[in-house]
């Protein structure tokens, strides 16, 4: 490094004029910056400390401090202190962190910054006054400190590398594939199995970076002033004939040229919706197409029209048949083409019940189920699963998961069971075995479970099979015991026929928002994958209480070790301190650590490791991909008070999921929100979120690597691919090819399903927060998926359907 001569004579005793003028003003500014931050170190690294934290902030701190107070006087001791506490910053970083760069970069961030600072000639001679060679020690320490960070950003971690079978399995074929021509998508897993996987295979690995937009569609559907906050674009079309079906996030149905994505016809239910209504969103329609020789539940002959029709679900809790071919609401379908799904309710306030999932279509049933009111109250709409005739809307059967006798049908003198246990996501079915899939969640309020019932209890948070036909309850087998977490079941459960040594095993895959995915025979409910009984943290507020034990699958994505404090992140020291002592202020014993007073950190978070979008499969190659994440929650029951009133009232109407929620009717309100750190970053370190290959032979994951920029998520355009949270599904095709769009920035992506390695990627105008699909027409195959964002994700909004081809030969 060279630095300045010092000048002979008087001049060597006294700077020049500009020097002595800049040089006490320098040191001062640089000065009170360090005390400033030595400060706010110290009295964090105390608290930590007094907390059982770390002790090195405490000592850190103070020396800082002396840095800052050297450098008022201007004494080159300031750089011999300064890289003391830059060296053992770096030795204490790697101790804790390891080299990995994004949990090094907040612990030495702001320390190599301000040594580089230092180093700069026109500082150093301001902060010394004569010559000196103090700037070689820390000029070694800020190199190697440098060399460390660099190194560490090719060192991959939190990743597994490997490869998935790439040889179909002979013998083996999805039930239902036979019943949906390999060009379409029919239902919203493109079947009722669930496996979000195509044949089509002109798309590969070899030409997938060559795909182009062929055509973008736009609803004209924007969120408005009224709507709520969780205003989404969730939808997954269907393709049938030469048709795109879809809707948007207040329920109108637009009918697409599949080739060239023209308007055909458009149907708009008129929803009304509310601010105070916690969703506003359709995830799709259903088709159902008459088949030869039908009959209606009551052995009649099916109507005459709407031969192809479309079921679809309202967020005021109506249920709509529409012709598929016109657009027209088939009549003879309940009462003008729709059914009123608070008949049978004791509460039938418009958007406490919601269809926001599309319904599992048979040959002769409608079967829906909806979502309620999360953590407002205990008098709440009924969870009940509905099974309606395809043809006149009859409702067959009832099976109401939190009432004495199941399968009652409401009547002058019965009603459903208020606060039943809810299916709010995507079912599958099996039509040669006769039984459809409910994942079902749990009786709200979600976070305070003191005064529920045995009887309420017996199917929260479990994979329940009914029959088809009748409704009645084949098996059910619970994920989770007396829930306090919100850890249900969220996504559609795939059902896959296993090859295995001892012969063909009719499966089914649910993923779990603890990031357990249980894998049982859905002809019996056994499990296929072990899931132990594991012993969990006790201890639940005031009368309350836990289970001791919760089952753990073998085939998880849950994170194996517990988080600590070294575990905080941040952008700086200073909100990773500040994590640091926000995470020893609360209570954490791991997974189903209980809800307080307190605050309790739940992670993976309320919103799960997995969520509506399910995994993908391919049945010919017996291996699935998912896209697991892990969001911190905080979750803190609070005592009724002003802020907290024990009965609604104007102030306090229902709507958002975070932030304090009533639960009215319990002793406790509760305050949910992501744990973040004073700069909004989430205070675990990244990443948070993951796409990964199993294997579904021996349910291994064998590959899994960390997906999704900043881009979109800073106010600076700044792509760091740290693993983004998402919200949305894969698809697979036969081509070899995953497709993804559910992180945080607007990307649409293609991986090798063979290795995970990310082959191509497309800017999305809003925010890809759906799950794509394929289909083929004229002889051509088209990626297609929804571009409108998710309210309280906090991605953009927009009202976008693209298609994306390969350019012609």
């Amino acid at each position: 490094m060279n630095l300045p001569a010092q000048r002979s004579g008087a001049s060597a005793a006294h700077p020049d004029s500009s020097e002595d003028t800049q040089g006490p003003w320098l040191a001062r500014i640089t000065s009170v910056v360090t005390l400033l931050f030595g400060a706010a170190v110290t009295v964090g690294g105390v608290w930590l400390a007094t907390l059982g934290g770390s002790f090195y902030y405490a000592v850190v701190g103070p020396l800082l401090l002396v840095t800052g107070i050297l450098m008022w006087r201007r004494s080159r001791h300031a750089y011999s202190v300064f890289a003391l506490v830059l060296l053992g910053t770096l030795v204490w970083a790697i101790c804790e962190a390891g080299f990995n760069f994004w949990k090094l970069a907040p612990r030495l961030d702001v320390l190599v910054i301000l040594g580089i600072w230092m180093l700069l000639p026109f500082v150093f001679r301001r902060l010394t006054r004569a010559r000196t060679s103090a700037w070689k020690p820390l000029a070694s320490v800020v190199g190697t400190s440098a060399i460390v960070l660099l190194v560490s950003m090719f060192i991959h971690h939190d990743e597994i590398r490997g490869n998935l079978p790439d040889v179909p399995f002979d013998g083996v074929a999805q039930g239902d594939t036979k019943d949906v021509p390999d060009t379409d998508w029919h239902a919203y897993g493109r079947t009722s199995y669930g496996d979000h996987s195509s044949p089509l295979k002109q798309i590969t690995k070899d030409n997938v970076s060559k795909l182009k937009v062929a055509w973008t569609f736009r609803t004209g559907d924007m969120p408005g002033k009224d709507d709520p906050v969780e205003t989404t674009f969730e939808v997954t079309p269907l393709k049938v004939g030469h048709t795109v079906y879809l809707c948007s996030p207040h329920q109108r149905v637009y009918a697409l040229d599949a080739a060239t994505g023209q308007l055909k016809w458009k149907f708009d239910p008129e929803v009304k919706d509310d601010p105070t209504w916690q969703h506003l969103t359709c995830r799709g329609v259903s088709y159902h197409e008459t088949p030869d020789m039908a009959r209606t539940t009551d052995g009649a002959e099916p109507p005459a029209e709407c031969r192809k029709r479309l079921i679809l679900p309202t967020n005021d809790a109506r249920l709509i048949a529409l012709d598929a071919d016109t657009g027209e609401r088939c009549t003879s379908f309940g009462k003008n083409g729709e059914i009123d799904l608070n008949d049978g309710m004791t509460v039938k306030t418009r958007g406490f019940f919601e269809g926001t999932s599309p319904p599992v279509v048979t040959k002769q049933m409608v079967i829906m189920a909806g979502s309620v009111t999360d953590n407002y109250s205990t008098v709440e709409p009924s969870g009940v699963i509905r099974g309606f005739d395809v043809y006149t809307g009859k409702l067959v059967w009832a099976w109401d998961s939190g009432a004495k006798d199941e399968n009652a049908l409401p009547s002058a003198t019965h009603h459903y069971t208020p606060n039943s246990p809810n299916a709010w996501t995507v079912m599958s079915a099996d039509e040669k075995l006769g039984m459809v899939y409910v994942p079902v969640g749990m009786s709200t309020p979600d976070i305070w479970g003191g005064n529920r019932t045995p009887t309420m209890e017996r199917y929260t948070s479990s994979l329940v099979a009914l029959d088809i036909a009748t409704g009645k309850r084949i098996w059910s087998y619970q994920t989770v015991h007396h829930d306090l977490w919100d850890m249900d079941l969220p996504s559609q459960p795939s059902l896959v026929d296993l090859k295995t040594p001892q012969g063909v095993i009719p499966a089914i895959y649910a993923p779990a928002k603890t990031g357990n995915i249980f894998v049982l025979d859905r002809r019996t409910g056994k499990l296929v994958v072990p899931a132990p009984e594991t012993p969990v943290p006790q201890g639940a507020a005031k009368g309350d209480w836990t289970s001791a034990t919760q089952p753990y699958s073998q085939l998880t994505f849950q994170p194996t070790q517990k988080l600590t404090d070294a575990d905080m992140w941040g952008a700086t020291m200073l909100d990773q301190l500040a994590c640091r002592v926000m995470f020893k202020k609360m209570r954490y014993d791991g997974p189903f650590t209980p809800p307080n007073l307190q605050g309790t950190l739940v992670y993976p978070g309320n919103v799960g490791m997995f969520e509506w979008g399910g995994i993908a499969v391919d049945p010919d190659r017996q291996i699935a991909i998912a896209n697991p994440m892990a969001m911190p929650f905080v979750s803190q029951l609070k005592e009724r008070g002003p802020d907290n009133p024990a009965a609604p009232n104007a102030q306090h109407p229902p709507g958002s999921e975070v932030g304090v929620q009533p639960m009215y009717g319990t002793p406790y309100g509760v305050d949910l929100h992501v744990f973040l750190s004073p700069m909004g970053l989430p205070c675990p370190a990244p990443p948070w979120g993951y796409i990964a290959g199993i294997d579904l032979r021996t349910n291994k994951i064998l590959w899994k690597h960390k997906v999704g920029t900043t881009r979109d998520s800073t106010p600076l355009p700044l792509s760091f691919e740290l693993g983004m949270p998402m919200l949305g599904g894969t698809m697979v095709t036969g081509g070899g090819v995953a497709f993804l769009t559910a992180t945080m920035d607007n990307y649409i992506r293609a991986f090798d399903v063979t290795t995970g390695k990310l082959l191509w990627q497309d800017r999305l105008p809003a925010g890809g927060q759906s799950t794509p699909m394929t289909y083929s027409e004229n002889g051509k195959q088209y990626i297609v998926t929804a571009a409108g964002g998710h309210g309280s994700f906090g991605t953009k909004l927009g009202d976008y359907v693209i298609a994306y081809s390969l350019p012609e030969q």
